[in-house]
């Protein structure tokens, strides 16, 4: 009970914090500018952030994201509440009732007998909602938000089709589509087409990739995040060898940032 009562009163604090932050006489200057545009970018940031904390395995600094999202979410809700919308403890219940609503073989007396079909029963559940709702928007692809990073889109944008049967049965055909586009791609580049065709050529083949990726059971956007980490490691022992060497990587040729390159990739696959 004392640990209720302590977390009650941490959570109190934390919203008369954003209430003073927001208070018109004596509030600060720039959190009384913002408005849900112009703090959205940050909630995506620290969101981002967070998923950054749990790639590096650093609890302390994911408690710390962790408390920096929570933060948005007290911020969207004190500025809905000036507007009369809802407040903080609303956003609560909502998802207290939503979890409970989408776990009825936890919170009821429906079975569930494993990951694969809770994750199924789930989206039903929000299908049902979205209907209910009478928002128009019942179709197998409706809710995945337009904001979402590409690749996460894609992903679910192919998760969500799947559902019904829209998809590949097994990993080659999808091998083969990706191939395709690849081909398809060389012919517009061969064929000197227009811009707009190569670059459509380019986002059948980035697509086509993020469903292989959905077929081995990777997230596609953690690929390219842990690629791009790779690539920066690479990139910067290529630039101290050619330091060491006293030379300045544009006056190189490429045969010798390749020999870097391939120098790099040794170095970093050895074991510590």
């Amino acid at each position: 009970m004392d640990d209720t009562r302590n977390e009650n009163r941490l959570v109190d604090e934390l919203l008369d914090i954003m209430a003073r932050l927001r208070d018109p006489r004596d509030g600060c200057p720039w959190d009384l500018q913002q408005d849900f545009a112009s703090i959205a970018p940050y909630t995506l940031e620290e969101a981002y952030e967070v998923a950054e904390a749990i790639a590096r395995n650093e609890p302390d600094e994911l408690c710390d994201e962790l408390g920096d999202l929570l933060f948005q979410v007290v911020f969207h809700a004190q500025l809905a509440k000036e507007k009369g919308w809802f407040g903080f403890r609303d956003v609560v219940a909502a998802i207290n009732d939503k979890l409970i609503r989408r776990h009825p073989h936890v919170f009821g007396d429906e079975s569930i007998e494993d990951a694969e079909q809770q994750t199924l029963a789930w989206e039903r559940h929000k299908a049902k909602e979205r209907a209910t709702r009478g928002t128009g928007k019942t179709g197998t692809l409706d809710g995945v938000p337009l904001a979402l990073p590409a690749l996460v889109r894609a992903q679910k944008l192919q998760r969500r089709a799947a559902r019904v049967g829209f998809d590949w049965r097994e990993r080659q055909e999808v091998v083969a589509k990706l191939e395709e586009e690849l081909e398809e791609l060389k012919q517009a580049l061969a064929a000197q087409e227009p811009p707009e065709r190569v670059r459509e050529e380019l986002g059948d083949i980035l697509f086509s990739a993020v469903n292989l990726a959905r077929f081995v059971d990777a997230d596609a956007e953690s690929l390219l995040r842990e690629a791009n980490e790779k690539f920066t490691a690479r990139f910067r022992l290529v630039e101290r060898l050619a330091a060491e060497q006293r030379q300045d990587m544009r006056d190189c040729s490429l045969e010798e940032l390749e020999a870097w390159w391939q120098q790099a990739k040794r170095q970093l696959q050895q074991p510590s």
